[in-house]
């Protein structure tokens, strides 16, 4: 279900408290996306946001996406624990809307090699005027789970990272970002950067998995970061985003 935002001057996919399933710019705004040259811890992170957006004129509402860096993946209970203090910042900047509906998109991967030392803010996403007919849109990370759960049952293939199993939690992450690019309105040909995050090899299946069904937006091939998902058991996630303006702060 696709939401209007005019505070945020984006509309967004219903995801679940914590995040938003996708975001894409209303007309006359684009998203620009912004990344920290480090990973910059969380508290400190959320300054930076609040200091970009006033730098560029814009209200703390047009912040509509997140990537964090975890020190680890979380069990789903201390998942559900860290995305309580989460949002509590995004209620307090009036972000969040009425009946507990999150807007901003996020994804929040755990590094595998020098992971932080604690949760970090990588880059975020926001919307500002734009003259340009441009569609802009970003589709937030997704693991091998069914859209809306948090249910550790519901893992695909859960506990098997065996070559058969990678290929079918990728298919039903293929799925899942094939969804969410049709429910905001847009396709895959305005991808310009899309991600995979997982420490299991992809190439086995990349091409024909995920490649083959990317439309002209696989000329940018895809960025793989040797992550883990955020939760214990999950082994493979996917984003990606259409923005024509990139910034590393």
């Amino acid at each position: 279900m696709l939401i209007q935002n005019p505070r945020g001057n984006y509309s967004f996919l219903k995801g679940i408290s914590p995040y938003s399933a996708g975001v894409a710019a209303s007309p006359g705004y684009e998203l620009e996306h912004a990344r920290f040259l480090q990973p910059v811890p969380l508290a400190r992170g959320f300054e930076r946001v609040a200091a970009r957006l006033e730098e560029l004129g814009r209200p703390k509402q047009a912040l509509c996406g997140m990537e964090l860096r975890s020190p680890k993946p979380f069990t789903f209970r201390g998942f559900g624990e860290f995305n309580a203090g989460y949002v509590k910042v995004l209620e307090s900047w009036g972000i969040v809307l009425e009946g507990g509906l999150n807007p901003v998109a996020r994804t929040n991967v755990a590094p595998e090699i020098d992971p932080p030392a604690e949760p970090s803010l990588y880059g975020f996403t926001y919307t500002v005027p734009s003259k340009t007919d441009s569609r802009t849109f970003v589709v937030a990370g997704a693991g091998e789970l069914p859209e809306g759960s948090l249910d550790p049952h519901d893992v695909v293939r859960r506990g098997e990272t065996s070559a058969a199993a990678l290929v079918e939690k990728a298919r039903f992450v293929m799925g899942l970002m094939d969804g969410r690019v049709r429910g905001l309105g847009m396709n895959w040909d305005l991808a310009t950067c899309t991600e995979i995050y997982t420490i299991h090899p992809i190439h086995p299946f990349l091409a024909g998995e995920v490649l083959k069904r990317m439309g002209r937006g696989q000329a940018h091939g895809v960025t793989w970061h040797f992550t883990r998902p955020p939760i214990e058991s999950i082994e493979y996630e996917m984003d990606l985003r259409g923005c024509r303006r990139e910034i590393v702060l």
